[in-house]
């Protein structure tokens, strides 16, 4: 088997700042290990270092065994790389090599037949036969068909970038799974996965035996899998890790233990430090009159000094203490009642009644028309007299049928993939302080608790494209809730949120006043809700009484 050890790596960025200090952990054989820590924390830097795309200012990485690895392009690969390409560049380097060989020995072949050039492919083609290239074929036949259900010698010569994100990130991973090499190292291997592959990817990593170090932000993906769980925590003079032993889902406890016994350190260092400055002032009052105490005085001016000079002990970073405190309000006790309606050529008509207060999630396969139904509800339904409270100019849905909000229903939608022209350019204090014909302006202090609650207080002056995602989505949400939504809804809400944030989003819309309906995959999340309606293939929509992840792909005539 193989193992991995991160020993003291510390990384500096070019403008001086320490992005990793002193970074040690170990990935034993078979460990699960998965790598968390809020965006922008050097997660993927750490995984560059490890896999050697990137050089460590100090520190090494030392492993035993083949290593496979998924970068983080996987997914979104929209260059000339064909699938052979991708294949051979996850194969071993011998392979790697011969397959770059090969592949430039037929391209001159195209440009120039003569002799040179023949030689050089028929080389080309025994270095292949020698480093087991036509085994390593075999091998991607099998993968090839497991994915795109294509022979490789169909599938090969393909472009990488014709096919979706779920099967770039199936190719590479079932690649990984049946090749030779004993340590992954997987970049967000689930991210665009939907939810039957993502358990199909559970399965299969905690069947494989293999040792793996892995970023995900999909909980329920870390409960399942995770074996231990590294946490990468900022602090000013760059990230630390701190290892949980123990999986998920013992893993918050061990978090908030952990933090009240540096906080007790702390308070016995403040302790310690009261006392000795006491001690110092009243043995310099004295020895001012009695000259025997100066030698002591000078003893204590020492120990306070050395004991300043050690500094107190490091404190964790407070977790995002985000209280997304969803004012809604009041409305009235049915908030959305849809009657024999249907979306237009995306499904059959359905009646829904949405009560004050409840947490709906609508969930079922893409392009089932779940994202056109939160579109029709912030657009005021179909009787559109409500007000939104977000400023995203809604496109209208095509339906039959009615939907109606209650009297008093304020819509507010978020979905991810929003563009905010309107925020770009200015600070978050600028946006609160100025507010739109939404929401009042707030001054500096308003504006920095209504920040503080979303964990942006110190992105205040930050102006809004220079936030990370996880931030944006939380400000967009904040923004709602100062406009006044008593309707949230919310389009794949935690997609892209690091797990603090998603964390962070949850607590807060705990403590809505209002009614939430959400689109959404992530089933951590889903968790949170009281009633699930699935959008299913074959155009119906039902109410179930669990989640339900499998829906069948939805076909229908387009």
């Amino acid at each position: 088997m193989g193992h991995l050890d991160v020993g003291g790596v510390g990384y500096t960025l070019p403008d001086g700042r320490p992005l990793l200090r002193d970074v040690t952990f170990r990935v034993g054989d078979g460990a699960r290990v998965a790598l968390v820590g809020p965006n922008g924390v050097g997660k993927s830097t750490l995984l560059r270092i490890v896999t050697g795309d990137t050089a460590a200012h100090a520190g090494s990485v030392q492993r035993s065994g083949g290593l496979g690895v998924m970068r983080q392009d996987v997914g979104r690969i929209d260059d000339e790389r064909s699938v052979r390409d991708l294949l051979a560049s996850l194969a071993p380097p011998a392979v790697r090599q011969a397959a770059a060989e090969l592949a430039a020995a037929e391209l001159a072949m195209m440009e120039v037949d003569d002799e040179p050039t023949q030689m050089r492919y028929a080389q080309a083609l025994a270095d292949w036969a020698d480093v087991g290239g036509y085994e390593a074929e075999v091998g991607w036949d099998r993968v090839t068909d497991a994915v795109l259900s294509l022979p490789f010698e169909r599938a090969g010569h393909r472009y990488v970038r014709t096919l979706s994100g779920g099967e770039q990130k199936r190719l590479v991973l079932e690649a990984l799974l049946r090749g030779p090499d004993e340590v992954l190292l997987l970049d967000e291997p689930d991210n665009a996965l939907d939810v039957p592959t993502k358990r199909w990817l559970e399965d299969r990593l905690v069947a494989s035996g293999r040792t793996v170090l892995f970023v995900s932000h999909d909980r329920e993906l870390l409960a399942r899998v995770a074996t231990h769980v590294a946490t990468l925590e900022p602090t000013a003079a760059g990230a630390g890790v701190w290892v949980h032993g123990g999986g998920f889902a013992t893993y918050a406890q061990a978090r908030a233990d952990r933090r009240a016994r540096h906080e007790e350190l702390l308070r016995r260092w403040e302790e310690e430090h009261a006392q000795l400055r006491e001690l110092v002032v009243t043995l310099k009052t004295k020895a001012a009159f009695n000259d025997g105490l100066a030698s002591r005085y000078q003893a204590a001016q020492t120990r306070l000094r050395k004991f300043e000079e050690a500094g107190p002990p490091a404190v964790v970073t407070r977790d995002q203490q985000v209280s997304v405190r969803l004012r809604g309000g009041r409305t009235a006790k049915r908030a959305v009642v849809a009657t024999g309606l249907e979306l237009t050529g995306l499904m059959r008509p359905f009646d829904l009644e949405v009560w004050y207060g409840e947490r709906v999630a609508v969930l079922g396969a893409n392009g089932s028309g779940k994202s056109h139904f939160l579109r029709l509800l912030a657009a005021g339904g179909s009787d559109p007299e409500h007000a939104p409270a977000g400023d995203v100019p809604v496109a209208p849905v095509a339906h039959t049928g009615t939907v109606v909000l209650g009297s008093r229903v304020r819509p507010g939608w978020f979905a991810q993939n929003h563009a905010h022209p309107e925020l770009v350019g200015r600070t978050l204090l600028e946006i609160l302080h100025r507010g739109d014909g939404h929401r009042a302006g707030l001054g500096r202090e308003a504006a920095s608790r209504a920040l503080d609650r979303y964990e942006l207080v110190a992105a205040a002056e930050q102006t809004y494209e220079t936030l990370s995602g996880g931030q944006q989505a939380r400000l967009q949400i904040l923004l709602l809730e100062l406009g006044g939504a008593t309707l949230l809804l919310l389009d794949e809400p935690t997609d892209n949120l690091d797990l603090h944030s998603a964390e962070a989003l949850e607590a807060g819309l705990a403590a809505f006043d209002g009614t939430v309906l959400a689109v959404t995959h992530d089933r951590w999340f889903t968790r949170t809700f009281d009633r699930y309606l699935l959008f299913a293939a074959d155009g119906s929509v039902v109410e179930t009484p669990t989640p339900v992840w499998d829906p069948g792909r939805v076909q229908r005539v387009r």
